[in-house]
């Protein structure tokens, strides 16, 4: 199944509330987060770790502890993509990508600044996304395994960004 190309359809409600400043974006949940119903949700997936740290709160463990962080930061969490075809969670792999409407966070919330977290989620975005939203999008590190060479410190120190904005 991991080598296998399969069409896949976003199922998550995006993060976020009409006091939501940061928009962070990823590509599409991969099969861990489908598994587990949320995103970023490989347990070897950076990304709880660092936004709590970021925010000054301790990694928060269940789907609730990280809507509640997110929403208390006003920061909203949701992927470029609404359907596309993927090999496993290998964004190079993407075919026929489907972006989600930007409006739907966009004009409920006042966005200050809108994050990619990663390389093949901004591309997406600039894409897809920015010629309808007129939003730019800035380009974060991934916080996926397969960044794994990156250090944990750069990775915390690129996502201090979004304080600027919250």
């Amino acid at each position: 199944m991991k080598n296998q190309t399969e069409y896949v359809t976003h199922t998550f409600a995006p993060v976020f509330d009409s006091s939501s400043r940061v928009l962070l974006l990823g590509t599409m949940p991969s099969p861990k987060s489908r598994e587990e119903g949320f995103y970023y949700g490989h347990p070897r997936n950076r990304f709880w770790k660092v936004i709590g740290e970021v925010l000054g709160e301790d990694m928060p463990l269940t789907i609730e502890e990280k809507k509640k962080m997110l929403l208390a930061h006003k920061v909203a969490v949701w992927d470029v993509l609404k359907s596309c075809e993927i090999r496993g969670a290998d964004d190079g792999s993407i075919k026929n990508p489907a972006a989600n409407d930007m409006s739907i966070v966009l004009k409920a919330a006042p966005i200050q600044a809108v994050f990619a977290t990663g390389q093949k989620a901004a591309a997406l975005y600039r894409k897809y996304c920015e010629p309808d939203t007129g939003v730019p999008i800035r380009q974060l590190p991934s916080t996926s395994p397969a960044n794994c060479g990156m250090k944990y410190e750069r990775i915390l120190e690129s996502y201090r960004e979004i304080l600027e904005y919250i």
